[in-house]
């Protein structure tokens, strides 16, 4: 414990070590785990769909970067004459990002010291997988510099100074309501207190967790946040759009650097 409060003052780390009784959540959705899907029932009478190219998943990573790279030079071309909105450019970010770099991740290792660049080769802090992720999207982002922030000042480099939505509750039922209230569709930056960093996803008004799991499976993995142990081990939140943050992607369009 003393070397992980070390390391976490210096900066190595934004994970806050696992408490005892926390090690048994479970992943819903991890590549080495569980088959991938087109749908997936996450809960009696819930099932959700999520457009993922299961042929993609076998290609290579690099090629997901570069697809990246191509719909981004075709989106900006697009805006720029007038043949998509930017909210067409909203969407296709969030199901590149979510169903085609993501998924590559799920099963990658978890450890707070963690900085692989490679999914599913060496191992991720939660920190690490947002930044190298988003990088890797082609967000001009110094994934060094991000991963090493606070949770709240990672907010505040992804806000791109949009607004940062503070949860503050005593049970987590009620954070829950509040955060359900404050998304929509589309995908957002948690932060979790000064502990812990991941996506949130609101997909067909269902919300998910994927992170860098430091409990059970210990992996990059998606869970339901309303039956996340992480979720539940903490009272305070800092949310950030991503996919409704204009500054961000245009940004990303003009492959502006994020600071």
């Amino acid at each position: 414990m003393l070397l992980f409060s070390l390391l976490f003052y210096l900066g190595f780390t934004t994970e806050m070590p696992p408490k005892i009784d926390q090690l048994a959540a479970y992943s819903l959705v991890a590549k080495k785990l569980l088959p991938i899907a087109k749908t997936r029932s996450f809960k009696a009478g819930t099932t959700v769909e999520f457009k993922i190219d299961l042929d993609s998943i076998g290609d290579s990573y690099a090629n997901a970067k570069v697809d990246a790279k191509e719909l981004r030079l075709r989106l900006k071309e697009g805006l720029r004459s007038g043949t998509i909105s930017f909210d067409n450019i909203k969407t296709a970010f969030t199901n590149q990002l979510v169903d085609k770099i993501i998924p590559h991740w799920y099963g990658t290792q978890w450890s707070f010291g963690g900085h692989t660049a490679m999914p599913n080769q060496g191992k991720i802090a939660c920190g690490y997988f947002i930044s190298t992720t988003l990088r890797d999207m082609g967000i001009n982002i110094n994934r060094y510099e991000l991963a090493q922030k606070s949770p709240i000042d990672e907010a505040k480099m992804i806000s791109c100074g949009s607004v940062i939505n503070k949860v503050v509750e005593d049970t987590p039922e009620k954070a829950f309501e509040e955060i359900d209230q404050l998304t929509k569709e589309g995908l957002y930056f948690i932060g979790f207190d000064a502990g812990h960093v991941g996506y949130l996803l609101k997909r067909e008004g269902e919300l998910f967790l994927i992170h860098s799991n430091y409990l059970s499976p210990v992996s990059v993995c998606m869970e339901t946040l309303k039956e996340s142990r992480v979720f539940k081990s903490f009272t305070k939140f800092h949310l950030v759009a991503i996919s409704h943050n204009d500054t961000l992607l245009q940004r990303w369009l003009d492959n502006g650097t994020v600071l």
